[in-house]
This record gives C-alpha cells, sequence and structure tokens, in this order.
C-alpha cells in the first residue's frame, strides 16, 4: 500500500527512476556493509537516513512548518556513514533568514519518535521526505548531491521497506535545502 502511493506520487511529480525494496527484519541488526549488499548500493555511502529535527528555540509565534526559512522543523537526510552536524544547519538558518532571526532561536534537536510519526506519518526506520502527513521543509546533506553515481537509497515509509532515487530528481521534486551539514 505505501509501496504503490509513494510510486504514484513520484510518478505524477516527474520522478522516473527510482525502486522499492524490502528488507529483511534484521536489516538494522546487519553490518552497513551487508545492507549495502541487500539493497545493490554502489557504495555505504549511498545509504542514506531521514532524521526529523525540532527547533526548541524556535520564537513563540513558529510552531508549524508554514515558513520553510523559519519552521518550528525540519527533516534532514543525511548518510548513514556521517555525522550530522546541527551547528551547520543552525548557520544556514541563521544566514537564510539574512541575521533577522538571533541564532540562540535556532537550537536543532531529534525530534521525539511520537512527534515524528504524528509529523511524518511514517515509523522509526520508515521515515522518508516522501508524501510526509506534513508539509515539512527538508534539507539533503550535500555530501549526496554529490554521490557517484547520484543515486541514493533512503527510508520508503514502512520499516522493512527502502527507496532507491536518482539525487537529481529527488532534488527536482522534493525541492530540499541542499546543506553541508555532516562531517564525514
Amino acid at each position: 500500500m505505501t509501496e504503490s502511493r509513494l510510486s504514484s506520487l513520484l510518478r505524477s511529480n516527474g520522478v522516473r527512476d527510482f525502486s522499492f525494496k524490502r528488507v529483511p527484519r534484521d536489516y538494522y541488526d546487519t553490518p552497513i556493509e551487508s545492507r549495502r549488499e541487500i539493497l545493490t548500493a554502489h557504495s555505504i555511502d549511498h545509504i542514506c537516513k531521514s532524521i526529523v529535527l525540532v527547533n526548541t528555540q524556535a520564537q513563540a509565534s513558529v510552531t508549524d512548518c508554514s515558513d520553510r526559512n523559519n519552521s518550528k522543523y525540519y527533516v534532514v537526510v543525511v548518510q548513514y556513514t556521517a555525522r550530522f552536524n546541527a551547528e551547520s544547519v543552525k548557520k544556514f538558518l541563521y544566514s537564510l533568514n539574512n541575521g533577522k532571526i538571533p541564532k540562540k532561536k535556532f537550537n536543532l534537536r531529534l525530534a521525539p519518535e511520537e512527534v515524528s510519526l504524528d509529523l511524518t506519518g511514517y515509523e522509526h526506520n520508515g521515515v522518508t521526505c516522501i508524501g510526509m502527513k506534513t508539509s515539512i521543509p527538508v534539507i539533503l546533506d550535500e555530501a549526496i548531491a554529490k554521490l557517484e553515481p547520484d543515486f541514493f537509497w533512503l527510508g520508503g515509509g514502512e520499516t522493512d521497506l527502502k527507496l532507491g532515487i536518482r539525487t537529481s530528481e529527488f532534488i527536482n521534486f522534493v525541492k530540499p535545502f541542499v546543506v553541508d551539514c555532516s562531517n564525514n
């Protein structure tokens, strides 16, 4: 059901180069190299995850995702092999708002699981930024945009469903902010 819904959504938005793959129940208990083999990903760097973040210091007037430049929530897509750098995103958002919002009003933290589920409609390890319940602004780590070949894997909406997608088509459809936000 999720696969057909997301496939329709992707196709209707001009995305052609994508595929879904069911993974074994113990997928997350296996080493990343085994996951690469299961997905037939080009490298372990091509395996990514979507993380829902909450801005815990947002101004009182910022309660939702209506302003993508100053949202209460963001979804960040990063490589499993990278370490997410929240400070980079904070600096990016500060500059995006031309310094009109004090830096101390940006403090990005992992959203609680129940908040993530409520916003996205997807459970832990199944989160994808395609077809979320709420239109949350997406930040794509620049390292993913630079991958060769330009095809990466991320959650597919269910814990055992993964989505592989051409990076350029992902960017054209999702329109993420592309930000250097990891330490590789």
